[in-house]
């Protein structure tokens, strides 16, 4: 198995956030409540071929975070949990392992995952802390709606990392997979905290040629 190395996270989150400013200037941002359903992978292939699957679960899995930032605002419930972080990151290393992937490089994608996910956790607790009007009004059920829901994705995105395999170590995927992100931040019109976060999502997605 060739080893991996993670692309520059400061050029794909500048090439991210230059594009997908320009992209959404004229849509602005969406609330949770507004924002589109995901739509299906095949949407589009034809920005990236290849790479948009993956760039479509990282949105969703994004968008999922508010789901689990309401779920702990006001609990004792923290942000961080090492604990579940480690099993998970045992977990995906088996499975890629089984797939035939790289365990440790699978491993530093949902690495990724998790601190981009907290980046939005955190930026909405500090909205929800100023502005007391916008914090949530219900609190989903972590444990029988929210993570279950996230485990789908990990399934998902699994399955999308393995089929992109041989497209992720091409020399072209550093600007193929920021401009697949550009349109997966468009086409779920994420405002400026989540696409801090998608930036976040993207280092070790590709893989050294």
């Amino acid at each position: 198995m060739r080893p991996r190395r993670p692309r520059s996270a400061l050029t794909l989150l500048s090439t991210l956030t230059t594009a997908a400013t320009l992209a959404l200037a004229t849509a602005g941002p969406a609330t949770a409540a507004e924002r589109p359903a995901p739509v299906r992978h095949a949407a589009a292939h034809d920005v990236a071929p290849g790479l948009s699957p993956v760039t479509e679960l990282l949105a969703q899995r994004l968008l999922l975070a508010d789901k689990v930032a309401a779920a702990k605002y006001g609990t004792d419930t923290p942000i961080d949990d090492p604990e579940r972080e480690a099993r998970i990151l045992d977990d995906v290393r088996a499975r890629a392992a089984g797939l035939g992937l790289d365990p440790d490089a699978v491993a530093a994608v949902f690495r990724d995952q998790i601190e981009a996910n907290k980046l939005v956790q955190r930026g909405l607790y500090a909205r929800w802390d100023a502005h007391p009007a916008e914090r949530p009004t219900e609190r989903p059920d972590l444990a029988k709606e929210v993570r279950p829901a996230l485990d789908r994705i990990t399934t998902q995105l699994l399955a999308a990392l393995d089929a992109t395999e041989r497209a992720r170590a091409l020399p072209s995927c550093g600007p193929r997979l920021a401009t697949a992100a550009v349109r997966s931040a468009y086409t779920h019109r994420l405002d400026a905290l989540h696409l801090k976060a998608l930036g976040r999502a993207l280092p070790s997605v590709c893989a050294a040629p």
